[in-house]
């Protein structure tokens, strides 16, 4: 059993910036990516940020630069550092795991989702 848990999430205005955190814990053999995705509402969820556990990074266009997304091999974690916070990326944010268990193989693991809110 794995699981993915977020935090740092909330309400920021235009120009802000947030930090979010997601921790994997569980019976994990090893960890391949981890990445954060987000859904606003009414349409599609959609890649944010993504890193290797080799540390290989890739964003999506809409956030380059304002973004960055970390990684803490030695704890679980990865981070999404969000600069230039715009309202159109008002959406609730996912963590995404791919992870190796001791008993399950492979798999893909999502969080609960932590809501981020941009608005004056």
């Amino acid at each position: 059993q794995v699981q993915l848990v977020e935090s740092g999430g909330g309400l920021v205005q235009p120009g802000g910036s947030l930090r979010l955190s997601c921790v994997a814990s569980g019976s994990i053999f090893s960890i391949y990516a981890m990445g954060w995705y987000r859904q606003a509402t009414g349409k599609q969820r959609e890649l944010v940020a993504r890193i290797t556990g080799v540390g290989y990074t890739m964003y999506a266009d809409s956030v380059k630069g304002r973004f960055t997304i970390s990684r803490d091999n030695a704890k679980n974690t990865v981070l999404l550092q969000m600069n230039s916070l715009k309202p159109e990326d008002t959406a609730v944010y996912y963590c995404n795991g791919a992870i190796t268990t001791t008993i399950q193989g492979t798999n893909n693991y999502w969080g609960q989702g932590t809501q981020v809110t941009v608005s004056s």
